[in-house]
């Protein structure tokens, strides 16, 4: 059973044209010793991947709240927070496996007369923990509202899962876990480009006391 190709072949790294595309980009975290723009991150040789369908990022906080016997007295605070992003990663290797799994280890197989040369992928035991850290961003283009980045850093906690079949392409579904980037203890980076000829409405509107009638 033949699948649809899951990668992109040789000689055509960008695919196609990056104007019109969102992928997402990631870096080892131990190697940044000061705070990325994501214009450094995003580039060619740190693209893992092109996607398909998109890229949700979550941000959950959990809070407590304590209150006196009647109510009146409240107060609130954030116990916990959580902040995920997700995507599928449509183009892959092995490398990219080894990347999304932090048992995953990554050797080859020389060429020899009879076999070309080969990746070898081997995912699994806990003794094999990485225990790695990633820069990872994603990059909606839009040229007429304006460029989107969000960054988190983190590794995916989720798992992974593939399937090939003869009518499909092969995704990998990856869910990064945010871990705080900073000493602010920030869970995500986003990052917009403001048009000068494009305002948000937040950016325009003012508000208006209402006249009395």
């Amino acid at each position: 059973m033949n699948s649809i190709s899951r990668r992109r072949k040789a000689g055509n790294r960008n695919g196609r044209d990056r104007k019109n595309h969102s992928g997402i980009w990631k870096r080892p975290y131990e190697i940044i010793r000061r705070k990325s723009a994501v214009d450094e991150i995003c580039t060619d040789e740190n693209q893992i991947s092109y996607i398909q369908g998109g890229a949700t990022i979550e941000y959950k906080p959990s809070y407590y709240t304590a209150k006196d016997d009647t109510r009146k007295i409240q107060k609130t605070v954030i116990t916990d927070e959580e902040a995920t992003m997700k995507s599928g990663l449509m183009t892959f290797c092995g490398n990219t496996l080894e990347k999304i799994c932090d048992t995953a280890r990554v050797s080859y197989a020389e060429k020899t007369s009879t076999k070309k040369k080969r990746r070898i992928v081997k995912v699994g035991g806990g003794n094999n923990q990485g225990r790695k850290k990633y820069v990872i961003c994603f990059h909606h283009e839009d040229p007429v509202d304006g460029d989107i980045w969000v960054m988190i850093v983190g590794n995916n906690q989720a798992g992974f899962s593939l399937a090939f079949a003869n009518d499909k392409e092969t995704v990998v579904d990856a869910e990064f876990t945010a871990l705080p980037q900073d000493k602010e203890g920030t869970l995500i980076h986003y990052e917009e480009e403001v048009l000068e000829d494009t305002q948000s409405l937040s950016d325009t509107t003012e508000q208006k006391p209402v006249a009395d009638k």
